[in-house]
């Protein structure tokens, strides 16, 4: 599942505008409802809702709202949901499964936030080594600021903490829509080029731009 780190390569997120485009949620929940039945309908108008909770809030609530959300999802590996060993879904095929691994939450977090407003720069996508099950993991970080230390959003430790606070996690690397980093401590990393570097993106934005358009 983990085998795809810096060697990839890979283009740059769909862009904001076609994330947006996503969000016509009478069009969305009909997509959810004709790909994966009804029950799937319903965890997209709670997508929805959630949202709608969290939009002009304060970052701290909106931060929460999206992580609790999400963290209701069933983790499972890409091989129960997906019938392969590495698969990033979209959010759309998230919310469609109600379950999905470490990528799927944290992605499904990335776009969800960038929907109610949060830059997309202060928003990375970590690769981390989750020392209690010695094994590759992904979490989502947010920097207030340039150099600031970022808080986790993952689905192990449903708390938003400060990276400080989770000795539980060794940073491997960071990206987001724009660049990709290696991880330095707990601080920004060094960077060592542009996001268009990990195939997996570029995977994900195709179905993306897809599911746009079947709607």
């Amino acid at each position: 599942m983990f085998r795809y780190l810096l060697p990839l390569v890979i283009v740059s997120l769909v862009s904001l505008s076609q994330a947006a485009s996503l969000l016509d949620f009478q069009q969305l929940l009909s997509y959810l409802r004709e790909h994966y039945g009804a029950e799937a309908e319903a965890r997209g108008s709670s997508w929805r809702q959630a949202l709608d909770d969290s939009r002009n809030q304060p970052r701290a609530v909106q931060l929460q709202v999206i992580n609790d959300f999400f963290n209701q999802m069933f983790f499972s590996t890409d091989e129960a949901v997906w019938g392969q060993e590495d698969y990033w879904a979209t959010p759309l095929e998230f919310i469609g499964r109600g379950a999905g691994d470490c990528e799927d939450f944290a992605i499904a977090k990335y776009y969800s936030l960038i929907e109610v407003g949060f830059p997309a720069e202060k928003l990375r996508l970590m690769y981390v080594k989750a020392v209690n099950y010695n094994q590759h993991h992904m979490v989502l970080t947010y920097y207030e600021k340039r150099g600031a230390e970022p808080l986790v959003l993952d689905n192990i430790d449903p708390v938003i903490k400060p990276a400080s606070l989770r000795n539980d996690l060794v940073p491997i690397y960071s990206f987001n829509a724009d660049f990709l980093w290696l991880a330095k401590a707990r601080g920004d990393g060094k960077q060592v080029g542009n996001s268009d570097r990990i195939s997996l993106w570029r995977e994900l934005q195709q179905r993306h731009s897809q599911q746009a358009t079947e709607r």
